[in-house]
């Protein structure tokens, strides 16, 4: 999603680089600015998405009543409180209750809400509630692993720290059965 350069936010890019105490004239930041403005608007295009756009018609009657997961979506997101990137893997299940969703709509549901200023447990809660307005399952789970380099470039430098929120509703959050096989199924991800 591209948008024609906005002066006035590409002018604050260039005020911020001289606060930093830089030249953006100089041969290397000339186009900084720009190449900025065009990034940001790319890594937050989730504002600009809605959940009908992203739906689109695939949303399909059929009566399969066993959990179905797509696991290891890969995520990038900024970190609301620093405008750092956190990065890592959702892992996204439900179960139908007459109505499925097209497999790929689950990967587009978590980039819609990862490509704003987020918090992770904000977007965890936000694909789970996303996923039961579109299709009234009997449950949903949702377990989001992420590395944050505001803890890992600045404050507390722990590199190889790893966040995990979850989110459950309906069967998942009733059934110890259903949310230990949907634990059991993350868990034996690969990653």
């Amino acid at each position: 999603m591209t948008s024609p350069t906005d002066d006035s936010f590409v002018d604050h890019i260039r005020e911020m680089l001289e606060a930093l105490g830089e030249d953006p004239n100089r041969p290397g930041l000339q186009r900084t600015p720009e190449r900025v403005e065009k990034s940001l608007r790319w890594l937050t295009q989730g504002y600009q998405q809605t959940l009908e756009g992203v739906i689109g018609q695939a949303v399909f009657e059929e009566p399969h009543e066993s959990m179905i997961m797509v696991r290891d979506i890969e995520l990038y997101s900024m970190c609301e409180h620093h405008m750092l990137p956190f990065f890592g893997r959702a892992h996204v299940a439900y179960i139908p209750n007459g109505k499925i969703i097209g497999l790929s709509k689950l990967p587009r549901i978590v980039d819609m809400f990862a490509h704003r200023l987020q918090l992770q447990e904000r977007l965890t809660d936000q694909v789970a509630d996303a996923i039961m307005e579109v299709l009234d399952p009997r449950g949903v789970g949702v377990v989001i692993e992420a590395s944050h380099l505001c803890m890992m470039m600045r404050g507390v430098e722990k590199q190889n720290s790893k966040t995990v929120t979850s989110a459950v509703r309906g069967v998942f959050r009733d059934d110890i059965k259903t949310r230990e096989e949907f634990l059991r199924l993350v868990h034996n991800s690969p990653s």
